[in-house]
């Protein structure tokens, strides 16, 4: 059957033979997702299938609340709810380390305070330095922060409202909806301002959505390479989110 053909019935009915129909037909993207997910999240306590069911229930919410009449494409809306849903358990578990954790705010504070000094992006040595460890040591530490990296900028936009991206709140909110062009701005900008190694590797991870395979082989570097320019852009990113919002 056509989708635009159920999501007409849905609109109409909300009849849950035709919602399990989207569910099965638009559940490749929560395979995607999760996979994604999954790939970075390298825990022996996160199970893929666990990440799946987060998914589905992310999924569910998406399709209830989506209006299709708005002429807003779909999979843009749910791979928020889904990835949305994802990070939620993830969070709740707690399965990242507090050391970890703790490691990552050290790193994240040294690249503000850096970035007020500098004006500028600081260098590896810049933030051994600050941290006063070596340069060896500080790509072991971001090495050991790559599941933490994977959420910690969600978790970050979570907490500061701005960052709650809803169709619905932006269309009844004309305030809410300036704040929210405004934000992605900045977030934009502040992509634009990483080093160009770490700004592909954001710009091929998330609008690309490639792995770090098939990143580490188009910049010629590995994978665990990857790992830690995506580990160093995220916490930079934060640093500089922080400064441009939430320091004034």
């Amino acid at each position: 059957m056509d989708i635009n053909h159920l999501w007409e019935m849905y609109t109409k009915n909300k009849d849950m033979k035709t919602r399990e129909k989207l569910i099965l037909h638009y559940l490749y993207l929560v395979k995607y997702i999760a996979g994604r997910l999954f790939v970075n999240c390298k825990n022996n306590v996160i199970e893929y299938e666990d990440l799946v069911s987060y998914g589905i229930f992310g999924l569910i919410d998406a399709i209830d609340k989506f209006e299709y009449n708005r002429g807003i494409k779909f999979e843009t809306y749910a791979h928020l709810r889904i990835r949305g849903a994802i990070i939620d358990y993830l969070r709740e578990t707690d399965w990242i380390p507090r050391s970890v954790r703790q490691k990552a705010k050290e790193i994240e504070k040294a690249y503000m305070e850096l970035e007020i000094e500098k004006g500028g992006n600081a260098t590896d040595k810049d933030v051994a330095d600050k941290l006063g460890i070596s340069e060896d040591e500080l790509q072991k530490r971001l090495q050991s922060l790559t599941s933490y990296s994977i959420i910690s900028l969600d978790e970050y936009l979570e907490h500061n409202k701005e960052a709650n991206i809803d169709i619905h709140n932006v269309n009844s909110n004309p305030v809410y909806a300036i704040e929210t062009i405004e934000f992605k701005e900045g977030l934009a900008r502040a992509i634009e301002l990483l080093p160009e190694k770490e700004k592909k590797v954001i710009t091929l991870y998330y609008f690309e959505e490639l792995t770090y395979k098939e990143i580490g082989s188009i910049l010629q570097i590995s994978e665990s390479r990857v790992s830690q320019l995506h580990t160093k852009a995220i916490l930079r990113l934060k640093a500089k989110l922080e400064l441009m919002f939430f320091k004034s």
